[in-house]
């Protein structure tokens, strides 16, 4: 089977919640062709959705190498260490890095507008946060997530 027809199948595998026989197809691609960076994405895809996250994290990385216009990798390397509610300050701030580049591909990558609000909100830059979610809202007006968490940083954080 040839590396492009293993991917495929093992994109259908991530989105039939089969992640293990996916990483199986995807090493198998992987094998065959080791520098195409969409098989290192959609293994990384895997292992996430597995809470594998230090292998998800590598893959990210490997995807981001071989093509560094890969704006979901950046992305969702961001989000794994944001959701860690043990992250270090350092790590935030290497989320931040990648949110950065992210958004710099795509201005508008809402996701990374909301995720990049609660990395400020996380590392106690209120006003940065609102600065994110002000463009954000500009994007998509009526964005619960987004006004709740303005509100809650309007209210509860910044000294009136």
């Amino acid at each position: 089977m040839e590396y492009k027809e293993l991917l495929d199948n093992a994109i259908e595998k991530i989105y039939s919640a089969k992640f293990e026989e996916a990483i199986e197809l995807l090493n198998k691609s992987i094998e065959l062709k080791n520098d195409f960076e969409v098989s290192y994405f959609y293994r990384a895809v895997a292992y996430h959705s597995l809470e594998k996250y230090t292998d998800a994290i590598l893959d990210y990385t490997k995807t981001i190498k071989l093509n560094p216009k890969m704006t979901d990798a950046y992305y969702n390397r961001a989000k794994i260490i944001i959701e860690n509610k043990n992250s270090t300050i350092s790590e935030l701030t290497r989320a931040k890095e990648d949110l950065k580049t992210a958004l710099e591909q795509d201005e508008k990558f809402v996701d990374a507008l909301y995720a990049m609000a609660c990395t400020e909100k996380k590392l106690g830059e209120y006003h940065s946060a609102l600065e994110y979610l002000e463009r954000l809202l500009n994007i998509v007006p009526d964005a619960i997530h987004a006004k709740a968490l303005k509100k809650l940083i309007l209210t509860k954080y910044i000294v009136k």
